[in-house]
């Protein structure tokens, strides 16, 4: 019996590695991996040897035996990916680089932030002798978005932090949480400790609509909802007036159906969502929440795991589409309803404006159709939906970082092949970028372990030709103790986790949001 990729799916490709009859597809260096929703096991040619099993990170390939339910139609969906004759390309990528040289130390590197691409760039540093890795975060708990953006009803996905638990044990490595750059501790300092260093800080912005209304009270971005139901400690304190019918969410990626679903959902109980959010939604009045697209069913921003994972509380408004993502739509929406409550994907649609006099009470809607080339176009057909909460959700903005060049375009740091570079082309003598800041907010969690190894690659190449400045003082951690007495250690880490998995009481954890409750729980550890 052949093994399943299912909806867990991460990306960042162990699997691969491990396979001894090349089936899992597509690799890292093939053509469709930066586009490809999730990777894919051929049922023609797998063993069943079970190595892919092993090693996943977040429990996403099983026997297909195993699956029941809505999984079972990722048995369909491996097998389908390979019926593409484009997905028989497997000639590997144009290489225009040398591969990472080996290096015996002593380099010392500092990463800013502690996501998945920090922690993956930490792990391809870890690997060579003498290295050392400073991680520095500004919050006091890490994982970055993994804690903070993964839906809590999505364990599995989390499980990668097992791997990043791993890298931060390791003995050359230092955490610092609760160091802020800019406040606490300099871009210069840090170079001043460190040979190179990494900026691994995400896209913390969102993108406006730009269309009147959408600064009334009642609209808000996605990122703002889901940063507080998921407990980061910056939006603890946001309110969201959940007590109308209707809600609507305008953008349909994965982000969008996560917050359609989160509202819709009846019992979050078993989750790891934030308390102040559990005890709100489960008060809350909200029975419809419409899901706007822009552009046709097949053209969705979300992914096909993603839509999956609505269940049966969907209804489909303009899925006209041929393609997988219109027929499962309307394979969800052809179900009897569960509950009281749905989500209604609209597709063909924009927000015109966001009515209200005071608060928001309705968005003005236009009606598009599909140009030839996909895109698409107003057809000048208007419709006024009311509702009592607009939620945005049509992609992240990276902000500036003092000091560094920006690119005001892209929204990121100019970067060649992950070296940060001026204006001009002219790279900047030890910083290095990777992840979202690096590249913009595309891909999943594991796509950011190959956008790591190229970024650490790079530096790599400069330390062995000399190109990295040379630090003048070590003792960074005294500087740390000096600017932040409160900053705590991994050791402080796993005594908050230790406390939050306490207090779950048959949750996964109880989130702890409040800093000084955070930092009680670290205690002595820190």
């Amino acid at each position: 019996m052949p093994h399943v990729v299912t909806q867990s799916c991460c990306n960042d490709a162990t699997c691969v590695s491990v396979c001894p009859v090349n089936c899992i597809h597509p690799s890292p260096d093939e053509p469709a991996y930066a586009t490809a929703e999730m990777l894919y096991i051929d049922p023609a040619t797998c063993i069943d040897c079970g190595a892919c099993v092993d090693v996943c990170p977040v429990d996403a390939i099983k026997a297909d035996y195993e699956l029941t339910g809505d999984f079972e139609r990722y048995t369909e969906i491996n097998a389908q990916y390979f019926t593409d004759p484009a997905h028989r390309d497997y000639t590997p990528r144009p290489v225009d680089r040398a591969p990472a040289p080996a290096v015996d130390g002593p380099l010392r590197v500092a990463i800013v932030g502690s996501g998945p691409s920090a922690c993956y760039a930490a792990e391809e540093l870890l690997a060579h002798k003498g290295v050392e890795v400073t991680m520095v975060e500004r919050l006091l708990t890490p994982w970055g978005l993994v804690r903070f953006g993964v839906a809590p009803d999505h364990q599995h996905t989390k499980q990668v932090t097992r791997l990043f638990t791993r890298t931060a044990a390791r003995e050359r490595f230092t955490l610092h949480l609760g160091v802020e750059v800019g406040k606490h501790v300099t871009h210069e300092e840090l170079l001043a400790h460190h040979h190179a260093v990494i900026y691994a800080v995400g896209a913390a912005g969102d993108r406006k609509l730009g269309v009147p209304g959408e600064d009334l009270p009642g609209v808000h971005s996605a990122t703002e909802f889901v940063a507080w139901y998921n407990g980061h400690p910056d939006f603890r304190d946001a309110r969201f007036d959940l007590s109308g019918k209707r809600a609507v969410v305008v953008g349909n990626g994965n982000v969008a159906l996560d917050v359609a679903r989160i509202l819709v959902t009846d019992d979050l109980t078993h989750t790891d969502i934030a308390d102040h959010a559990l005890e709100a939604l489960a008060h809350s009045g909200i029975e419809e929440v419409v899901v706007l697209g822009r552009r046709g069913s097949d053209q969705a921003a979300y992914t096909t795991p993603e839509v999956l994972a609505l269940g049966s509380v969907v209804d489909v408004a303009g899925a006209t589409g041929s393609g997988l993502k219109s027929e499962i739509v309307r394979e969800l929406a052809a179900r009897p309803h569960e509950g009281n409550r749905r989500i209604v994907l609209r597709f063909l649609t924009s927000p015109v404006e966001i009515l209200g006099d005071g608060r928001v009470t309705g968005v003005l809607l236009g009606r598009n159709e599909l140009t030839e080339s996909g895109g698409a176009r107003d057809t000048g057909e208007r419709e006024v939906l009311d509702c009592d909460l607009v939620l945005t959700s049509i992609g992240y903005r990276a902000n500036p970082l003092p000091g560094l060049p920006f690119d005001e375009k892209s929204a990121t740091l100019p970067n060649e092949l992950g070296r940060v570079v001026e204006n001009d082309g002219a790279p900047v003598p030890g910083v290095y970028a990777t992840g979202w800041i690096k590249r913009g907010p595309s891909g999943v969690i594991g796509t950011n372990r190959q956008c790591a190894q190229e970024t650490v690659a790079a530096l790599l190449r400069d330390f062995e030709t000399g190109s990295l400045p040379t630090p003048s003082v070590e003792d960074f951690d005294g500087l740390v103790r000096s600017r932040q007495p409160e900053a705590i250690g991994f050791a402080g880490w796993k005594a908050i986790d230790r406390r939050e998995r306490e207090l779950g009481q048959g949750r996964p954890r109880r989130k702890l949001v409040d800093p000084a409750e955070q930092l009680a729980a670290a205690g002595d550890a820190r």
